[in-house]
């Protein structure tokens, strides 16, 4: 156990955590000749084509330090503030974290909030500064930062260049120098925290764990704690580029088990694992309940395939916890899912592997956050979505989530990023110099109006320098309306929204306009009307296409004509009365992309 170290990287997105991966593997020569590319770790498409980390990796590297083996487990987490629940996973099963901070941009808000959960969790900090190379690194002022942020020596920083393979070797150095070794007991009873799991057509469920106390071997009979149900533990081992099979797996190693799971609702990430003959007293502490920031409905396009999906969402839910899911059904969709994410590019990301894992074509609609509704018969329920919000007569107020906003800036861009804020119902907390440039400002801000476009604006107007973190604070009392779309008088409940009365007629009059734009015209006319209850508050009409009936009239009496238009006008109308409006999936997505 005094040769293995357990460690992660954490920095915000786009400091070059991948990359510092590749080139440990290239060192330890875990990977070798044609298996080495860009982002070796993200085997997803999906990660390669965005450039970012999605899910957390973890794989096994031996290093030679003074005529010693050790055995150096890393976990790589992803950056993105969406998927700040993988980055707490990974730190559980760790003792150390090697803390990227980007040479030419200095620390970011997710750097920060990153670098809190690994000092909570009491890790080893190695502070690493990156992108050496790049002529617009600014060594001396990041430095700085690093020192007033977790007051460490300036010796202490190690400068590198991830991509030209400059100073990670002295990185491998202080991993084995400064990380301790884990604590446990090989002879005590198992205690085994899963981080991880995937589901495999051919094995079943894979369930990565880190062994905390004990000793694994091959055909145990192994318990889960959280859900009481006992299997054999048919292969297990550690993770190298490939699963690579061992016979036991003893206190502080990383390593995986395939027990033939069927069930995808029996493994559930952050349970603990132990033997049945020799079970240990109580499961590990420290894991959270992750609790989604918004909601919206997934349906499938074919309604037969309700009973595909839902297979689908439970086993991607093997792969990414944090995703939450219960069935509801709609009068314009049928039956579906209210599903619950960390963010919207959580949500495109979902929706992006329905499609290309699981071959689900699905319709997605409008995002909301979990309000709370206070009745006047002293009742408090939950509105995850607007069909869920009672009667007006019976609600006494609603009260919506707000956050803590942090967005680190340079100085420049203060102006314009206060008045996005403002115009979001923002105000202003504080306002810190961390250096002669650089600010970090705090907002409290209401959650369902950053939930949209506010992350792409902010890195619009302050041309990509501006960075957020942000957390639930508490819910405040609100003032809201839900706002619906009609289409020749039906109401078309996915497309209904929850909204901030000051904000409606706008959103109401711009949604109309973009749905005018989508729909495609039909034989008859289309009526698209946003209201507030019974009261109509914008319209537009999507013209029908019309055949020129009149045309096989050469000359004559006007009233021949008019007779004709007539007799078509008489066809529209029916036509109107029996006739269905197909809304393509274009037109749910678009309400996201309102500008």
């Amino acid at each position: 156990m005094k040769n293995i170290r357990n460690f992660c990287i954490i920095a915000h997105i786009d400091h070059g955590k991948s990359t510092l991966a590749d080139r440990m593997l290239e060192i330890t020569g875990t990977v070798k000749g044609k298996e080495l590319q860009n982002q070796t770790l993200d085997d997803m498409d999906l990660e390669r084509e965005r450039g970012i980390t999605i899910k957390s990796h973890a794989i096994q590297m031996r290093y030679e330090y003074k005529g010693e083996t050790y055995i150096l487990n890393l976990i790589d987490t992803p950056g993105h503030v969406d998927f700040s629940y993988e980055v707490s996973r990974s730190i559980a099963a760790c003792e150390g974290a090697i803390l990227v901070v980007d040479a030419t941009q200095g620390i970011q808000a997710q750097t920060i909030a990153n670098l809190y959960k690994a000092i909570d969790n009491n890790l080893e900090i190695i502070p690493v500064m990156n992108k050496m190379d790049m002529t617009n690194a600014m060594p001396d002022e990041v430095e700085d930062e690093i020192v007033d942020l977790i007051g460490c020596d300036r010796t202490d920083i190690l400068r590198v260049s991830a991509k030209t393979g400059e100073g990670v070797k002295a990185i491998l150095d202080a991993i084995v120098e400064k990380i301790p070794c884990p604590e446990g007991d090989p002879n005590a009873p198992l205690q085994m925290l899963i981080f991880d799991s995937l589901f495999n057509p051919f094995r079943g469920i894979i369930t990565y764990c880190r062994i905390m106390n004990g000793t694994l071997h091959t055909n145990d009979l192994c318990k889960f704690m959280s859900t009481d149900h006992e299997y054999n533990a048919e292969e297990i081992g550690i993770m190298r580029l490939q699963r690579f099979p061992t016979d036991t797996l003893s206190a502080g190693d990383v390593g995986y088990i395939i027990s033939g799971i069927k069930d995808s609702t029996e493994v559930k990430v952050g349970d603990t694992v132990t033997l049945v003959k020799n079970p240990c007293d109580k499961p590990i502490e420290g894991f959270e309940e992750v609790k989604p920031m918004l909601f919206a409905g997934i349906y499938p396009t074919d309604a037969d395939k309700y009973e595909e999906l839902r297979s689908s969402l439970e086993k991607l839910k093997l792969n990414d916890a944090s995703i939450y899911f219960e069935p509801e059904s709609s009068a314009a969709l049928g039956f579906g899912f209210r599903c619950g994410f960390l963010g919207l590019l959580h949500m495109e990301v979902v929706q992006e592997r329905l499609d290309r894992e699981f071959d689900m074509d699905v319709i997605t609609t409008v995002p909301n956050v979990n309000y709370k509704a206070y009745l006047t018969n002293d009742k408090v329920i939950d509105v995850y979505n607007p069909s869920g919000l009672p009667e007006s007569t019976t609600i006494e107020h609603i009260e919506e989530p707000f956050i803590v906003a942090e967005i680190i800036t340079t100085s420049e861009f203060i102006g314009p990023i206060m008045t996005l804020c403002i115009e979001k119902r923002g105000t202003v907390k504080d306002q810190v110099y961390l250096t002669d440039t650089r600010v970090e400002l705090t907002f409290d801000m209401p959650l369902g109006e950053i939930i949209f476009d506010f992350y792409d604006k902010l890195k619009s107007i302050s041309r990509g320098y501006a960075s957020l973190d942000y957390h639930i604070s508490d819910y405040h009392p609100a003032k809201l309306v839900k706002l619906d779309i009609l289409l020749n008088g039906e109401m078309v409940d996915a497309l209904s929204s929850l909204i901030n009365e000051s904000h409606a007629y706008a959103f109401g009059r711009r949604m109309c306009e973009k749905l005018k734009e989508l729909i495609p015209r039909q034989q008859f006319e289309i009526a698209i009307q946003a209201a507030i209850g019974s009261k109509i508050i914008a319209r537009e009409t999507v013209k029908p296409v019309r055949k020129d009936v009149t045309s096989k009239c050469y000359g004559g009496d006007i009233t021949r004509k008019r007779k004709l238009l007539e007799k078509q006008k008489q066809g529209k109308k029916r036509m109107r009365q029996i006739g269905n409006v197909e809304v393509p999936q274009s037109a749910f997505l678009a309400v996201l992309k309102l500008d």
